[in-house]
């Protein structure tokens, strides 16, 4: 941790976050009083049943839902104060989105798929294109940035989906069943990119999964439980 961050605390700091859904009958509460910090490169794998609002947690870290009550702060900002479009411009700039399907664009290319996000953010310059091409090179797919994909595997295509997710440089990424769809071997590789790359660009990483075997190689396990995170083990 650097000088600053102990000056300015977590660089994710979730305080008495609540979440309750309001249906045609009782409420139902998932998030209640929870609590987590994180700093930067730190890795965390969350567990736990369906329905236990694991995805939900995510969700509202990455600013997609908003919590009942309690805060999130990320480098000591709230970024619910901000306006719809404070919003969009605040989870393109820090969070980085990979789901258990990889979504895609089909008629783009493996190279264009990366750069949606510039695209989003206002444009590809020849930088962003490079970034771009660097990242499918360090995912080995250097070959396929011109292919559609519809003629990659699906390990290729969730490797990807972890390239868009990390083109904007977020401090946050935010892995929800990354490995799902995918066989054991292909999980792996993935689960392994993740913390790999993560780690290299110093993002926070918060991944929730049914896959035990992917949440042991975390350094930080939670399971969340009766709304709120309990730590169960680390990756020895």
């Amino acid at each position: 941790m650097t000088g600053d961050e102990h000056q300015q605390g977590a660089h994710l700091a979730v305080h008495g976050l609540e979440k309750t859904f309001q249906g045609g009958g009782a409420a139902l509460t998932v998030l209640s009083g929870l609590e987590l910090e994180m700093n930067r490169g730190d890795q965390l794998a969350i567990t736990g049943p369906s329905g236990s609002g694991k995805s939900t947690l995510l969700y509202i870290v990455g600013t997609l839902d908003e919590p009942t009550a309690g805060s999130v702060k990320v480098a000591g900002t709230d970024p619910f104060t901000r306006d719809e479009s404070g919003l969009a411009d605040f989870r393109s700039a820090e969070v980085g989105f990979i789901f258990q399907d990889h979504h895609l664009l089909p008629q783009c290319t493996v190279l264009e798929n990366v750069m949606i996000p510039l695209i989003a953010a206002g444009g590809v310059d020849a930088t962003g294109e490079e970034r771009a091409r660097s990242l499918l090179d360090r995912v080995g797919l250097s070959e396929r940035s011109g292919h559609l994909p519809a003629r990659i595997s699906g390990g290729e295509r969730q490797r990807v989906a972890v390239c868009r997710a990390l083109i904007n440089g977020p401090s946050l990424l935010l892995a929800d069943e990354p490995t799902g769809n995918l066989d054991q071997e292909t999980a792996e590789g993935v689960g392994t990119l993740l913390l790999e790359l993560s780690e290299e660009r110093q993002a926070v990483l918060i991944c929730v999964t049914h896959s035990l075997e992917l949440a042991s190689r975390f350094p930080r396990r939670c399971e969340l439980t009766a709304g709120r995170l309990v730590d169960v083990g680390a990756a020895e």
